[in-house]
């Protein structure tokens, strides 16, 4: 793999204040991510941003606005983007908020799966994971039972799909995507979440339901052409309706933290639709605590399917036979098609599971970060190494360099999506 050297030279940026109640922040960032197996330059960018709150007796305002122009995948573009942007009041028992906002249940770093309000783009390049998170129009009310206990409610109108890009991958000359087949803007299409969080001082812990469009999806096989003689194939992104029941806990122990995390996935289509995983448990256990001032963290990630059947390959009946080739063919595609969305889902087996570690340390007094996290799959052997180190050059500036490299068998995930996503990253940024 190639390694990509490139400088970034940014132009800071003034504070502005205008009022007491007035919060003005942001940053502007140049930021280039390449040298992998398809793209000499997968992501470059420049980006300003400006984060705006107001507040006024119990009400405020929140926004968070980007301006981001450069290269995305070798194809030039210009954006402005509304992060966030909401209105709320905020009174001693009872919130309310209506607009775009960004909301992550569950207790767990990095796998969440009761985290079923948010979307990403998965294929957002930078040098911090939290860019990735996409924000949905929703109301959101909290009341507050007491200190230790509230309810939190949302309603979300219309389904906002994270972005994966199934169209950058290499599936060869006969396999294509069409547009997404997103679900009507209707009251029936939109979804509902309820979460009573409880906080003590030796334990916190949430019960939550959801039922809606997952924001995660596979993808369904729209279109077989045989007018030329050999299979054209046309697959589109295709949401799926589901309900989830969750819970999750934390409990701090000496030095250590416990954490867990499951969710009950109910998918009532599931059988026989190629988009729609079958329903499942997915659960996260995890610990965390420093040695020598390595703050570790340490999770084990499983999904157990409840209606799990093995996939069998087609066989063909009789091979002189156009009509029988052809119809061998089809299944062998919607075979292809669900193998795939099986890794997709992480039900290529009964239980399917994996380990995630998390290391990061401080050095010359906080000027100097370094991170390392880590995934394996065990059940399919695919693997994500993701170094990073970050230097704050001053107050403001801030310089991270890292490289992100993910792999796995032949026709995995992983193996498709490390030739588009894996390579080396470079940002500079200053803050104010």
């Amino acid at each position: 793999m190639r390694i990509l050297l490139s400088i970034i030279i940014l132009a800071g940026s003034s504070c502005l204040t205008i009022g007491q109640n007035a919060e003005f922040s942001g940053f502007t960032r140049g930021s280039v991510f390449g040298g992998g197996e398809i793209y000499d330059y997968t992501s470059i960018f420049g980006e300003m941003g400006l984060q705006t709150r107001f507040g006024e007796g119990n009400t405020f305002l929140f926004s968070d606005l980007r301006f981001r122009s450069g290269l995305d995948f070798g194809e030039q573009s210009t954006n402005f983007q509304i992060k966030e942007a909401y209105a709320a009041y905020r009174g001693e028992k009872f919130d309310i908020s209506l607009g775009k906002q960004i909301v992550q249940w569950g207790r767990m770093d990095g796998f969440n799966p009761t985290n079923n309000i948010s979307s990403y783009d998965y294929f957002f390049l930078s040098g911090d994971p939290d860019d990735q998170k996409i924000s949905s129009f929703m109301l959101r009310m909290r009341y507050r039972l007491n200190q230790a206990i509230d309810i939190d409610l949302i309603g979300i109108p219309f389904y906002v799909p994270s972005v994966y890009r199934y169209d950058l991958f290499d599936f060869g000359d006969a396999a294509s995507f069409g547009k997404a087949a997103m679900p009507d803007k209707t009251f029936e299409n939109g979804s509902i979440g309820a979460r009573v969080n409880f906080e003590y001082p030796g334990i916190g812990f949430s019960v939550s339901y959801f039922n809606g469009y997952d924001p995660f999806y596979g993808f369904a096989v729209s279109v077989i052409d045989w007018s030329t003689g050999t299979p054209l194939i046309t697959n589109n992104a295709k949401p799926y309706h589901k309900q989830t029941f969750g819970a999750d806990f934390s409990i701090p122990v000496s030095s250590w933290i416990i954490r867990g995390e499951v969710a009950w996935n109910i998918n009532e289509e599931s059988k026989g639709i190629l988009n729609v995983p079958n329903s499942n448990l997915a659960y996260v256990a995890g610990i965390e605590t420093s040695f020598a001032g390595v703050t570790t963290i340490v999770q084990y990630i499983g999904k157990y399917d409840l209606e799990f059947t093995e996939l069998q390959s087609p066989v063909i009946t009789d091979p002189n036979d156009l009509m029988a080739m052809m119809l061998y063919v089809n299944a062998l595609v919607f075979y292809e098609s669900e193998s795939y969305n099986r890794h997709i889902f992480n039900q290529t087996e009964e239980l399917n599971h994996g380990v995630a570690l998390m290391l990061s340390r401080s050095f010359a007094f906080d000027l100097l970060n370094v991170e390392l996290a880590g995934y394996y799959n065990i059940t399919t052997e695919e693997y994500l190494i993701r170094p990073k180190i970050s230097y704050k050059m001053s107050d403001g500036l801030t310089l991270s360099t890292g490289v992100n490299f993910m792999d796995g068998p032949e026709n995995t995930v992983f193996d498709y999506s490390g030739k588009v996503l894996n390579g080396g990253f470079l940002e500079l940024k200053a803050t104010f």
